[in-house]
């Protein structure tokens, strides 16, 4: 009656037990294990080997499972696996508004190219129209930033007044620097559309 069980046993009284649902309100109808006991069985469920390099192996295996589905993600628009600065529907709309229209600064870096090569030639007026082209394109993306930021702004305050709207500006503007193909995650809107 008051003996101890063996290993088992106990094994085998748990396992028929835990593989039954039960009402949270029942008794239990097997033991409480021991502390040491409880522990152990919760080392061993969380599988982490013992070789230090088996750990660091299976960690970079999970990291890589979890980029690849951001990968993914990012190429589909799959809302559930987008990383953090991605997610919500704050963050979707400001992708589809910039998305919705040409800026001038997604074509910065093939200007920048063809003004580059400008200032090489070695005539003095292409050099001195380089010049003038890199000032026009700054100011260029300078007020299309600020257009941007102001009518974004208020767009964001009438459709999400009581979201966090922090960051969502800065998020604009940096998808803004990107050429449309490169941009990730996708764009999902045509141009022209209306938001």
């Amino acid at each position: 009656m008051f003996r101890r069980r063996s290993p088992d046993e106990q094994a085998s009284t748990t396992t028929v037990l835990e593989d039954q649902p039960r009402d949270p309100q029942a008794p239990k109808g097997r033991p409480t294990p021991k502390r040491n006991e409880a522990q152990g069985q919760r080392r061993t469920r969380a599988t982490v080997p013992t070789d230090r390099k088996a750990a660091g192996k299976q960690a970079r295996e999970a990291r890589r499972a979890e980029m690849a589905k951001q990968r993914e993600a990012l190429a589909g628009g799959d809302e559930r696996y987008l990383p953090v600065r991605d997610k919500g529907p704050v963050r979707k709309f400001v992708r589809d508004y910039v998305d919705s229209r040409y800026r001038v600064a997604e074509f910065f870096l093939p200007l920048a190219v063809v003004i580059l090569v400008m200032s090489m030639i070695q005539s003095t007026q292409l050099r001195n129209l380089s010049l003038l082209l890199w000032m026009v394109v700054i100011v260029l993306i300078v007020v299309d930033s600020v257009i941007t930021t102001v009518l974004l702004r208020k767009q964001l305050r009438k459709r999400f007044p009581d979201k966090n709207l922090r960051g969502a500006v800065a998020y604009a503007l940096m998808r803004t620097l990107q050429m449309r193909r490169l941009r990730l995650p996708k764009p999902m809107v045509k141009r022209g559309v209306k938001l």
